[in-house]
């Protein structure tokens, strides 16, 4: 990861002495970083614990394009915070952020095309166009808040779960370009990414401040699992009173409250939680059909995170 670091910072440099001060900020204040990973676990796991400059290269694009979608994400949501610090449109302004969002993902593809990488260019381009149709598919789904339950996994499909099984399917194809693994580790991806935006929903149902207020998927008139599980199974007067409420009363605080304690004792959360625990399981059955090692172990741990973390 320190290696990678370095080769991240690298691959984002410019002549540009702003762009450089707002990519240092951005290196400087990153995530989990779970996606990069990924990446290189999944080529470790399939590889003999070898990877190779492929391998490091696909972090750096996945991580660019993750980033670009972020920056460009705050702007849209005109959030000015991110992971408790700044966004990039609260320190620099819209313009600039939307430009550094194009410049990261231009930088993205650059690094694959002047290597040769098409086979992983494919991967990711694919990922961010499936996040793009989530994103507005939520958008056109939530304006009417009857969404099903087989929508909603299309979209966190997209939105969420093809970034991640983008990871692993890159880390397979960075040492093993062209065999069956490349879509084997696709799928353990895309389960993976089910389980963990689910985890998300859940967390807008707790009493703890996790980086994101409770209730506000509620206040944002998102539908999510809990919720569509609920509505699906309440009588219709109730259907009624939670749909008026958070197209009505969501910037009511006490009526939210309402709202989550109603799906919290309708098994709205117990039912994500079940859901939740099928996609971990997909993803670990995918898993046990490998040999054991160090970094088959390191996957599983980190199955086990996204269904088990606190924030």
């Amino acid at each position: 990861m320190e290696l990678f670091e370095k080769k991240f910072y690298e691959s984002m440099t410019s002549k540009v002495a702003l762009l450089n001060r707002i990519t240092h900020y951005i290196v400087n204040r990153k995530g989990k970083q779970m996606r990069p990973m990924f990446v290189f676990l999944t080529a470790k796991m399939l590889n003999n614990g070898e990877v190779n400059n492929r391998t490091y290269r696909g972090a750096s694009v996945i991580e660019l394009i993750h980033t670009a979608t972020l920056v460009h994400d705050d702007v849209v949501d005109e959030s000015n915070k991110r992971r408790g610090f700044f966004s990039i449109n609260a320190l620099w302004k819209n313009k600039i952020a939307v430009l550094v969002g194009d410049y990261l993902l231009s930088k993205g593809l650059l690094l694959s095309i002047d290597n040769g990488d098409f086979d992983l260019l494919k991967i990711i381009s694919v990922a961010v166009r499936e996040m793009s149709e989530g994103e507005l598919l939520q958008i056109e789904k939530a304006r009417r808040l009857d969404i099903t339950e087989d929508i909603y996994y299309e979209i966190i499909r997209q939105k969420t779960a093809t970034l991640i099984a983008a990871c692993c399917s890159l880390g397979a194809c960075s040492v093993k370009p062209e065999s069956d693994e490349v879509e084997i580790f696709r799928k353990f991806g895309e389960y993976c990414g089910m389980a963990f935006q689910i985890k998300d929903d859940l967390f807008d149902y707790g009493e703890a401040e996790i980086g994101k207020p409770t209730g506000i998927d509620i206040k944002e008139q998102k539908m999510t699992l809990p919720l569509i599980y609920v509505l699906n199974n309440c009588s219709k007067a109730e259907k009624k009173w939670v749909i008026n409420s958070i197209k009505n009363h969501n910037k009511d605080k006490k009526r939210v409250k309402e709202v989550i304690a109603f799906v919290k004792n309708n098994g709205g959360l117990d039912y994500a939680v079940s859901k939740m625990l099928e996609f971990k399981d997909e993803a670990l059955k995918l898993l046990s059909t490998y040999p054991d090692s160090d970094y088959k172990k390191s996957l599983e741990l980190m199955v086990n995170y996204v269904v088990d973390r606190k924030k």
